[in-house]
């Protein structure tokens, strides 16, 4: 076992940003293979060590295999789709209704995220100024569990479009249980060599180097040495 304050090795670092640069959002590839429960003890574990706001941790994580929970989910989805697609006219609003943007059934299993925004009682250390920290640390959650999944060969999709109040019906949430992430998990056919919605041509990546900015917004950087690497990736 490596030491802690150990460097890592050429080779973690670049499983790392394999990891990273790899991660896909999941919607049309999983295959029906059943996850093993130590791979997913594994990411759950991982989602778990995310970092949190006065150590609050106020995730919790709901399995979802039932197929009839699944279908009522799905149902949300259809109605919450539906009403997304008339946000767009003409030739856009075809190319968002041909999209694929959710796996509810065909990915073996299904992960709601959670952020208890009373854990830890009503004064949590680092969260008196901006009280949304609870949900932004239950996202850092999300991404360890979506970087641990793709090291492990499992492909992760996040479903955002859903009526949070009737999916917290759904799952009988408490009150105070906001349903962060709902997430398709499962074995892929393959990961894709570039984000879905950008290889159908929905978005492009912007270039980093016009998002770095130096000092203030829209200010130049003055490492002239770094603005060179930035256009380089």
């Amino acid at each position: 076992m490596n030491n802690h304050n150990d460097p890592f090795t050429e080779a973690q670092r670049e499983g790392l940003y394999r990891a990273i640069f790899e991660r896909r959002d999941v919607r049309s590839q999983f295959l029906p293979d059943p996850i093993p429960d130590d791979v997913l003890a594994r990411i759950l574990k991982a989602a778990h060590h995310a970092p949190s706001v006065g150590f609050m941790q106020p995730w919790d994580f709901i399995v979802i295999d039932s197929l009839p929970v699944r279908e009522q989910v799905l149902a949300s989805f259809d109605e919450e789709n539906a009403k997304a697609a008339e946000n767009y006219t003409g030739e856009r609003k075809e190319t968002y209704r041909s999209l694929k943007l959710q796996g509810i059934i065909e990915s073996p299993i299904n992960l709601c995220i959670t952020c208890d925004r009373s854990r830890g009682g009503p004064h949590v250390l680092g969260r008196n100024s901006i009280m949304e920290m609870d949900l932004f640390s239950t996202c850092l959650a999300v991404q360890n569990l979506w970087l641990s999944a793709r090291a492990e060969g499992i492909g992760v999709g996040w479903v955002s479009i859903l009526d949070q109040d009737r999916l917290s019906d759904i799952l009988q949430l408490p009150e105070q249980v906001y349903p962060l992430a709902y997430l398709c998990l499962g074995y892929v056919s393959e990961f894709l060599g570039q984000p879905e919605l950008q290889a159908k041509g929905w978005r492009s990546r912007l270039p980093l180097e016009e998002l770095v900015h130096g000092n203030g917004w829209g200010k130049p950087l003055d490492q002239v040495g770094l603005s060179e690497q930035l256009k380089k990736h």
